[in-house]
């Protein structure tokens, strides 16, 4: 789930749901047709390989979708692998295996996924012609994993860097300061990320820049998050107060989804020692600059 997107511009013209895309060599894009404001054109489901297929995301329970992906494969899928399990990322995975007989791999169960075999930091998955690295991502979700296409030194992001927007990291399974350590190791990656094919959008040609974009604008949301939680002085301020003082530019049919991040950076600070809560776990209580 991305952040929503204030400029909602017509698909271009590759992003179109339910016709496989090649994108190089050993890999294809399928686009769900499932747009909107958190899905920015539609979650993208990736085919790696062409002997043996390992399918990345397969959706939402969406019987076209599923049947255009399984079409895709030919009857050489044999890996379903999840990112995470919202909505418009897992629910899929059962119809596809049920299709195709593939096995499902992710790294929990839950959210009414069932794995066969689950994965961890560090595994791979081994087809005849590529390796996926799993490297385990927590942040945007506590069990949030990305693939790792070695040979291309592309990776599958999931829900964890976007194109066109930033994330949504919604507490209590989102963690921002998580979600950050977790953008710094990919910065720390050697050798380093050749390009990003997220979850929803078009492949992302320069990571570097894409992952320095996000770092600067998590750190300057923080600032301003501590900065207007000072302004409030000692009475303080929940997150729907905080959102209308900082969000001055956004349209206010986002600040619901604004007010998430918000709390997560304020549970940030919260570790940090330099802001204190009623009770953190509660989205809507005071909170206060220590």
């Amino acid at each position: 789930m991305s952040a929503p997107s204030t400029d909602e511009a017509a698909p271009r013209p590759d992003l179109i749901p339910e016709v496989p895309i090649a994108l190089g060599k050993l890999v294809r894009r399928v686009l769900c047709n499932n747009p909107g404001m958190m899905t920015g054109p539609g979650t993208n489901t990736y085919l790696i390989g062409q002997d043996e297929i390992a399918v990345i995301d397969p959706g939402p329970d969406d019987a076209a979708h599923l049947d255009a992906i399984a079409a895709a494969g030919s009857g050489r899928i044999k890996w379903i692998l999840c990112t995470h399990t919202h909505g418009d990322h897992s629910p899929g995975a059962a119809g596809l295996k049920e299709r195709t007989g593939a096995e499902v791999l992710a790294f929990a169960d839950r959210d009414g996924l069932v794995c066969d075999r689950h994965l961890v930091d560090g595994d791979t998955v081994e087809g005849t012609e590529f390796t996926l690295r799993v490297i385990h991502t927590p942040g945007h979700a506590a069990n949030h994993i990305c693939f790792l296409l070695e040979r291309d030194r592309l990776l599958f992001s999931g829900d964890h860097i976007m194109d066109g927007s930033t994330v949504v990291i919604t507490p209590l399974d989102g963690d921002m300061g998580q979600y950050l350590a977790s953008l710094e190791r990919l910065q720390r990656w050697s050798p380093k990320l050749k390009a990003i094919a997220p979850a929803h959008g078009h492949v992302i040609d320069d990571p570097a820049a894409k992952l320095d974009d996000y770092l600067t604008h998590r750190l300057e949301r923080e600032a301003q998050v501590l900065a207007s939680l000072q302004g409030f002085g000692a009475e303080g301020a929940d997150t729907a107060q905080l959102v209308a003082a900082i969000y001055t530019d956004v349209p206010e049919l986002l600040w619901p989804v604004a007010r998430f991040s918000v709390w997560a950076h304020l549970r940030k600070l919260g570790d940090e020692g330099t802001a204190t809560a009623v009770d953190r776990d509660d989205p809507d209580t005071c909170w206060t600059a220590a």
